[in-house]
């Protein structure tokens, strides 16, 4: 399996994963608003015309790594937050899997994350839904840990974006040469973090 095709299961065909790969690329290295069109097709190996055959811009490119990057984490997050286990349990895991994800696929996730303002209006409010209903899936675990008596929590809307914006910034700072594991990495952050919402480790 190529890497796009690892990243972008649903997208088709391979063009198009393709040039999602190589929008990726350009916007990490130069930022979005220095990539041109013409970038992203030479790094796919196409012509400049060959990308408006799959997107009809550089900002729909955008939109569809950034929405595709943000479903992805609310599934992850969904998954771990409708389990039986203890708030505690759940705030662990999910604090595992996000940073995990944000490091492993760092160089995706940084555009996913650092270049949301980028997008036009009407794009950028259907990203920002799906970021809200992750925060609201954070908070309601950290609602039942503290309701719970495992959690010290006063404010509960700026705990779950303190618990969020670990796991988002990893993804500015990790790389292949950072020494842990994603896995490892996520372990680390879930004991940082049951540490700062008051529970023990």
């Amino acid at each position: 399996m190529t890497l796009s095709a690892e990243l972008w299961p649903d997208v088709q065909p391979d063009a198009a994963r393709r040039l999602m790969l190589a929008a990726v690329e350009s916007f990490a290295e130069r930022g979005y608003h220095a990539t041109t069109t013409r970038d992203i097709a030479a790094a796919a190996g196409m012509s400049p015309a060959a990308l408006y055959v799959h997107f009809p811009s550089k900002a729909a490119l955008l939109f569809a790594i950034s929405k595709s990057g943000h479903e992805q984490t609310l599934i992850l997050v969904e998954s771990v937050a409708g389990r039986a286990d203890s708030p505690r349990q759940r705030m662990r895991s999910i604090v595992e899997d996000f940073v995990a994800w944000h490091a492993r696929r760092h160089t995706v996730a940084r555009v996913v994350q650092y270049e949301l303002q980028a997008l036009p209006e009407q794009q950028y409010a259907v990203v920002a839904d799906l970021r809200r209903r992750i925060e609201h899936l954070v908070r309601d675990v950290i609602a039942e840990g503290v309701k719970a008596g495992e959690f010290t929590v006063t404010d509960l809307r700026t705990a779950a974006r303190a618990v969020l914006s670990l796991g988002v910034d990893v993804a500015r700072w990790y790389s292949d040469r950072a020494g842990k594991t994603p896995k490892a990495l996520g372990r680390e952050y879930g004991d940082l973090v049951l540490r700062m919402l008051g529970a023990t480790v």
